[in-house]
């Protein structure tokens, strides 16, 4: 696993996004709020402003999650998204995602879980461990190659998933996200009118990166 940055990619200049890197160095989701209705800002800006604290999670467990989440969604530096924040005060809410696996415990239980066994294979606090050993652990974790007491407790690789899923949904909430993937935020009440094909709104982001992410990975032999 190598977090390392293609060759060339952009430092953001507007805007920020995590890490203050990206694809549209020059687009800033946030300057659009003005078209979007009131609750819908609302709820955007508070994202960035207003950062749940923690309620959950247990310091010991949210400084562990957190780190794992650091490795796989490669936030190595600040700005990063507060991906755990926004996990926990989910989890807080007893807002779930309306399933869950036959053969799992609930999705906060998984969660729990999944701390404990990160910190069992690292020897000690996961958060505390040499990053080498955080990836090998995040590796063997993905590919259900981990072994321990919290793990027997659950099929790892649907763990892996479950927990995956809410680090993913929450980094993919936040207007920072947004501004390193080019995604214009919502266009209500505003709507989209450029239809067809390599058709673009005067507001939308203009891409100054042309590496072709999925073959720079593949190229590079990055996981």
């Amino acid at each position: 696993m190598s977090a390392a940055d293609p060759a060339g990619l952009p430092r953001q200049r507007r805007g920020t996004t995590p890490q203050m890197h990206g694809r549209y160095p020059d687009f800033d989701v946030l300057e659009e709020l003005d078209h979007w209705d009131e609750r819908t800002r609302e709820l955007i800006v508070a994202r960035v402003e207003s950062v749940p604290r923690r309620r959950f999670f247990s310091r010991e467990e949210f400084a562990t999650l957190a780190a794992f989440a650091d490795v796989v969604l490669a936030q190595d530096r600040e700005p990063r998204v507060p991906v755990m924040s926004l996990v926990d005060a989910k989890l807080g809410r007893s807002t779930g995602d309306g399933f869950r696996y036959d053969d799992m415990p609930e999705d906060a239980e998984t969660w729990r879980v999944a701390a404990r066994g990160l910190d069992e294979a690292a020897g000690g606090s996961f958060a505390d461990a040499p990053p080498e050993l955080r990836e090998r652990i995040v590796d063997d974790v993905a590919s259900g190659a981990v072994a321990g007491a919290a793990w027997s407790e659950v099929n790892v690789k649907r763990a892996f998933a479950v927990v995956m899923r809410g680090l993913l949904e929450a980094f993919y909430s936040h207007p920072w996200a947004w501004n390193e993937i080019g995604f214009g935020g919502p266009a209500y009440p505003r709507g989209y009118q450029a239809l067809g094909v390599d058709r673009h709104e005067p507001w939308e982001a203009r891409e100054d990166f042309d590496v072709d992410p999925v073959r720079d990975v593949r190229e590079r032999g990055l996981k």
